[in-house]
């Protein structure tokens, strides 16, 4: 496997790997690969569900959205990925960590894309390790001493709501979980607070949380932090939630952007 650093700080493409045919050695190297890296991109992997899932499984149990349908018949760990003429609010418009609302978060999030637009549909990722390297020393000390809420309702009731789907009668998690999480393998920080799930930091006035977790907001979405991947067929995104925010745009509309996401379970963070 060969590696091309796409950034100073985040995102790797790797080239001569196969990942439904990887061996312990190879998966070793790729494990470490995402760890330093923190989101991994490969071409021309036309993985079979079946082969989806066991990647998956290679970092763990695999996590089982709580508010999507399966993605696959037979297949509940499968999210479908997709949107098209009819869709009226894409998933991953705004930056994110996937399902922080769990009170265990997933850890690893692998997407494959076997449609895409002409143009567009680019995905952007933030490190939280170099967002939290950027803060001054007084701000990440006072952060660290934070925890906030994260509410899946809010957003999954308003794409439930705009796809027709009654969604009363489910209950989505909410969580607490710190500020600034430091991640359990690599030791390192990062900030763990996105606009779609958390909503407010628990133990401030309001106004003083609402005004920290804009300038959070903000502060994530600068572009010396990201990287960017633009699709192809049968490509594959790779990434670390516990240390990466992502973003997907929508600029395609109303052209067809589909395809499958296995997600890893995580751990409490910490």
């Amino acid at each position: 496997m060969q590696l091309e650093q796409l950034t100073p700080v985040i995102g790797a493409l790797a080239r001569d790997v196969d990942l439904a045919a990887i061996d312990e050695g190879e998966f070793s190297a790729l494990e470490d690969a995402l760890l330093e890296h923190q989101v991994l991109f490969f071409r021309g992997q036309a993985l079979s569900i079946d082969d989806h899932k066991a990647l998956g499984r290679r970092f763990g149990d695999l996590h089982i959205h709580p508010s999507a349908p399966p993605g696959a018949e037979g297949h509940p760990e499968i999210l479908k990925v997709h949107a098209d003429a009819k869709t009226k609010r894409t998933a991953g418009d705004k930056w994110h960590s996937d399902v922080t609302c769990d009170p265990e978060p997933p850890s690893i999030s692998i997407l494959r894309l076997h449609t895409i637009p002409p143009s567009g549909g680019d995905t952007l990722f933030s490190s939280m390790y170099a967002a939290y390297d950027a803060l001054s020393p007084g701000m990440r000390s006072y952060l660290e001493g934070l925890t906030a809420v994260h509410d899946g309702s809010p957003n999954y009731r308003d794409r439930a709501r705009r796809s027709g789907f009654d969604d009363s009668a489910r209950q989505y998690p909410n969580a607490e979980h710190p500020v600034i999480r430091e991640h359990p393998k690599t030791g390192r920080k990062g900030i763990f607070v996105n606009p779609t799930f958390t909503t407010e930091i628990k133990g401030i006035p309001a106004a003083e949380g609402e005004a920290i977790l804009n300038f959070l907001y903000a502060h994530v979405a600068k572009p010396q932090f990201q990287c960017r991947f633009r699709w192809e067929v049968d490509s594959i995104a790779m990434w670390d939630n516990r240390c990466v925010q992502h973003h997907a745009m929508w600029d395609y509309y109303p052209e067809v952007r589909s395809g499958y996401r296995v997600t890893v379970q995580g751990d409490r963070p910490f």
